[in-house]
């Protein structure tokens, strides 16, 4: 006889008499836990110890709420998986940790918990200073304070390649500024050569960047002071005034320059204009007396005596009209006759005043008529004195 037939007075677990437990029998252990389910989804539990299955309208309805609950979940996890993209944005792509793809702008979706989205915004300019003191290539020690602008460029390296973008950025900036000053003299870093240095920083930093991987763009490189120990400083301003110094009577010096370089100039085109009227009035004067001299052997050719009788008397009237007096040496004897023509000129324009005093002519020139009787009168004056002299003489 089996031991849990009826009448059997054995167990294997040592159990007797009816007062006595058995083991927990699985058919009840699987109801309660149906009828809990039922209970949870709206149904009802079985009578209390009902041998019947689970009921089917409860079944049926289970299966719905666990339909609708399938539906809102996949429902909010295709919203949260969508996501916007800015205008000044990028997004970068991780999908199960590797790197997928590089989205744009605009309403973008991707799967939850399979793609991670790192946004980063490529258009906003970033700002890094750095300063420090630096030995020159002439063994002078400055103070640079510098200034370095900056976009990200790449997204993806940006994030991917090196694991922190602005330490590398850091490090490259103080290894590009101290191998630029350090092949400068002093004297350009602090005065006119700042501009020619930054450009140079800024184009060594650019590729140690490239050479990093590092995804970043510099814009502008900005030397915001460059100026010498404080200790020294001192002695840094009195060079530099010395400069401004020297600039300034520079700018004087131009400056005058600029005022009698065209005054000079004006000079010596007048002198030139000056040389030219010469030039032609000379030019022109002998071609005058050339066709005068012309005209008068002309004459002379035609009365020779006359000719030379008149040029003698026009000869002798301007070498006259230019002395007050004229000695006269005679051949025959010692004495030297004078003729005062001041005298004898003033008598004669009294003479000729008293004479037009009737006509009301009142002039202090000599006409062509007055010179000729008064060279007259000195030919006749001459003359006699000659001819006293000579019978003196005999």
């Amino acid at each position: 006889m089996a031991w849990n037939e009826p009448g059997g007075d054995k167990d294997p677990w040592g159990n007797r008499g009816k007062d006595n437990q058995g083991p927990p029998d699985l058919d009840e252990v699987a109801k309660k836990v149906q009828d809990s389910l039922n209970k949870i989804f709206g149904g009802k539990g079985n009578s209390g110890g009902s041998s019947g299955g689970p009921q089917v309208p409860n079944i049926k309805m289970s299966s719905s709420l666990v339909g609708l609950l399938v539906i809102i979940l996949l429902g909010a996890w295709y919203a949260l998986g969508l996501y916007e993209v800015d205008q000044q944005e990028r997004a970068v792509i991780l999908r199960l940790g590797e790197f997928h793809d590089t989205k744009g702008p605009g309403l973008r979706w991707n799967p939850r918990l399979i793609d991670e989205v790192n946004k980063v915004n490529v258009t906003r300019v970033r700002t890094h200073t750095t300063q420090g003191l630096m030995l020159t290539e002439d063994e002078n020690i400055v103070d640079v304070n510098l200034s370095v602008q900056y976009v990200i460029s790449d997204p993806q390296k940006f994030l991917l390649e090196v694991r922190d973008p602005e330490i590398s950025l850091t490090h490259a900036t103080d290894s590009a500024l101290r191998h630029v000053v350090g092949s400068v003299e002093l004297g350009p870093i602090l005065s006119e050569g700042r501009e020619a240095l930054g450009a140079d920083i800024r184009v060594r930093l650019q590729n140690y960047l490239d050479s990093y991987q590092s995804g970043l763009q510099v814009v502008q490189v900005n030397l915001e002071s460059t100026q010498p120990p404080q200790q020294v400083q001192e002695a840094f301003d009195d060079v530099i005034k010395a400069r401004e110094d020297e600039q300034r009577v520079k700018n004087q010096a131009e400056t005058y320059a600029n005022g009698i370089v065209p005054e000079a100039r004006g000079r010596a085109q007048r002198v030139l204009e000056e040389a030219n009227a010469y030039k032609e009035e000379v030019i022109a004067r002998a071609r005058g007396e050339a066709d005068r001299f012309r005209a008068v052997l002309t004459q002379y050719e035609l009365a020779p005596e006359v000719t030379r009788q008149r040029l003698y008397i026009e000869a002798v009237q301007e070498v006259m009209s230019n002395s007050s007096k004229v000695l006269v040496d005679t051949s025959s004897g010692n004495n030297m006759m004078m003729l005062p023509l001041d005298r004898l000129a003033q008598g004669a324009a009294g003479a000729a005043l008293s004479n037009r005093s009737d006509s009301g002519a009142r002039s202090s020139d000599f006409n062509q008529r007055d010179i000729r009787a008064l060279t007259d009168q000195v030919i006749s004056e001459i003359r006699a004195r000659q001819g006293s002299a000579t019978g003196g003489a005999r």
